[in-house]
């Protein structure tokens, strides 16, 4: 069972997928987005959701660091439903304060990532970590 977990920021959407067991959590692209023309890269989704034979996604939820929901959390809620809408596939909300941080700090600390190699990647490794923290819990549940 293949779970696809997205990291939506307003330009881009990072997507990374679990191996066939729901082990671990595997990069994969970053899907070019525009929030404000509600150009959402469905398509684009569309095809990896066939192409990796994905069953559930996962949503990184940015909630604030009182643990409420705020404006970018508000629009993740929104791109879920979108994505119920479209593939009729679950979606859950995973809590991701601080992966994008947490991602940059280990792209900084690898030392051989420029920052501009490190913008095309951070949405795609915060996917990662969004993805793997979800299957940990599921894991220990």
């Amino acid at each position: 069972m293949r779970v696809m977990g997205l990291d939506v920021g307003s330009r881009t959407v990072g997507v990374a997928v679990s191996d066939l067991f729901g082990w671990t959590a595997q990069g994969i692209e970053t899907v070019r987005i525009n929030e404000e023309k509600k150009e959402l890269g469905l398509e684009r989704l569309s095809e990896l959701i066939s192409e990796y034979g994905v069953e559930s996604i996962v949503v990184g939820l940015p909630k604030n660091m009182d643990g409420s929901i705020g404006e970018r959390a508000e629009r993740s809620l929104y791109y879920g439903e979108k994505l119920k809408e479209r593939f009729a596939l679950p979606v859950y909300f995973q809590d991701e304060r601080l992966t994008t941080m947490q991602a940059e700090r280990m792209l900084i600390e690898e030392g051989n990532t420029s920052r501009k190699k490190r913008k095309k990647v951070i949405d795609k490794l915060a996917a990662v970590m969004i993805l793997q923290n979800y299957l940990d819990r599921q894991s220990s549940n």
